[in-house]
């Protein structure tokens, strides 16, 4: 009987071992074995779960949608400079200074 519930148990536990997110208690059980403070360890897996179940979606993937909206807007900005008749004009301005000192350098 006993030897049944083992199979049975780790049949279960092979099967249905994917459905939970594994990785889920590794930051607060580093952060038990880094401080030793299980408070520590509880806050953390509880702002987790907190902001999880706000968001619907991990800290980790907030943090990568601020970051990328961070470089989409730093991109757009770099974009409109190199677009601006300012930028062009301030080039255009700089080659024709150049071309002057070159010419008189060359006479």
């Amino acid at each position: 009987m006993i030897h049944k519930k083992i199979v049975f148990g780790l049949f279960v536990l092979f099967f249905l071992g994917a459905c939970t997110a594994p990785t889920a208690m590794l930051g607060p059980a580093y952060t038990f074995s880094s401080t030793g403070s299980l408070a520590q360890a509880g806050l953390s897996y509880g702002s987790n779960e907190i902001i999880t179940s706000y968001t619907g979606k991990t800290p980790i993937e907030n943090l990568e949608e601020i970051t990328s909206k961070n470089l989409s807007a730093k991109n757009n900005i770099q974009k409109r400079t190199l677009e601006s008749d300012d930028f062009h004009q301030l080039v255009k301005k700089r080659i024709d200074d150049t071309r002057g000192k070159i010419k008189l350098i060359n006479q």
